[in-house]
């Protein structure tokens, strides 16, 4: 790629014998410290992680005290990390939230849509079309207007010194590392502000959230309620059973993840205290390979066992059908071995040689 970015191979699309598609892309694993487990492609591309950032926004939505205030359930604030595909058990729970807060969708700043199920696209029209309430983003609109209701900051949430935005990037900052209020800005599909955030921090970030790691007591503790929810109700936040929940049940809740748009992925390892960020280059709008480039990285470092790693990748990643059905295609995880992530101008030789006190050797038994 330009601007000094490096890629490396993830992916490969085959329609039958021909490889038809090739994505690249970068990966990060680092732990609560931000020390880079495992490295491909250049880590410090600063690009935007879109709705993947949304459990760190729902963090603000428990922690102000606007979750408890709207007795808010468990469900609601899964909504609020939620990039939902509009099913009904989902615009249910919108309206209801909405109902608790005394407002009608056009409170809300994200635009009309439709929903993503064939059946629910119809019946959406048959009564009127696209609303707000439809929007993949709605449950994260619905946290920020309540946030700014509680701190009585004026229900113009988008702006970017609102209180509920400062507060989202104070959170941020911790979880991050970095100062989030200094971050390059550009503007979300929904109409909010998508802040740049390098890969590497991302996945500190991830990390941090796994272990529920943060100063107060009070910001532990809505960690853990956002990160309980997701675990407790994972086909809230896309679609009933999507892959996003069935890895998130697969993984018994120890892997929390949230996808974002233009091929992004975040994860948490909670056991192993290890964040994951995973970016497709091209922006991967088919919505393939990020998913089961986290499975195989997940057995990379041990996450599950690498028989079951691979056999998420093909869970997750369905094969290719036409469009009566029938198989055509699949895609292949390629993910190409971690580079060494301590500097050195020794030679490869010297890398996968045992060198007492290095910690190299373990390095690549792990990426095996």
């Amino acid at each position: 790629m330009s601007n000094g970015v490096e890629v490396v191979e993830l992916a490969r699309v085959w329609r039958g014998p021909i490889m038809e598609s090739v994505h690249h892309g970068v990966i990060a694993v680092a732990d609560t410290g931000g020390t880079l487990r495992h490295s491909w492609g250049s880590t410090g591309w600063v690009t935007t992680p879109r709705s993947a950032l949304k459990p760190f926004q729902a963090i603000a939505l428990v922690e102000s005290g606007a979750a408890d205030a709207l007795g808010l359930t468990d469900e609601h604030i899964a909504l609020a990390c939620a990039s939902h595909h509009a099913e009904p058990f989902q615009v249910a729970l919108v309206g209801d939230w909405l109902g608790r807060l005394g407002l009608t969708e056009e409170a809300l700043i994200c635009g009309p849509a439709v929903p993503r199920g064939a059946a629910d696209i119809a019946e959406a029209y048959a009564h009127g079309g696209p609303r707000r309430i439809f929007n993949n983003c709605s449950g994260k609109h619905c946290g920020f207007l309540s946030v700014a209701k509680h701190l009585g900051g004026g229900l113009d949430y988008g702006r970017a010194d609102h209180p509920a935005q400062r507060l989202y990037r104070d959170i941020l900052s911790e979880f991050t590392g970095l100062d989030a209020h200094t971050l390059p800005v550009g503007v979300d599909g929904c109409g909010l502000p998508a802040l740049g955030v390098p890969i590497s921090a991302m996945a500190r970030a991830a990390a941090r959230l796994g272990v529920g790691q943060a100063a107060s007591e009070r910001r532990r503790a809505a960690v853990r309620r956002v990160v309980g929810a997701m675990a407790a109700y994972p086909d809230h936040l896309a679609g009933k059973d999507s892959p996003t929940a069935r890895m998130i049940r697969y993984t018994d809740g120890n892997v929390i993840l949230k996808g974002g748009a233009e091929g992004y992925m975040l994860a948490c390892v909670r056991d192993r205290a290890l964040g994951i960020a995973i970016k497709v280059a091209d922006g991967d709008s088919s919505g393939r390979a990020k998913m089961g480039v986290l499975a195989r990285i997940l057995g990379r470092v041990h996450a599950l066992p690498t028989e079951e790693a691979e056999l998420l990748i093909a869970a997750v990643e369905p094969a290719l059908t036409d469009s009566n059905g029938r198989e055509i295609g699949r895609v292949e995880v390629v993910v190409q071995r971690p580079q060494p992530t301590r500097p050195t101008k020794a030679s490869l030789g010297f890398w996968m040689s045992e060198v007492p006190g290095s910690g190299v050797l373990e390095l690549f038994e792990d990426a095996r």
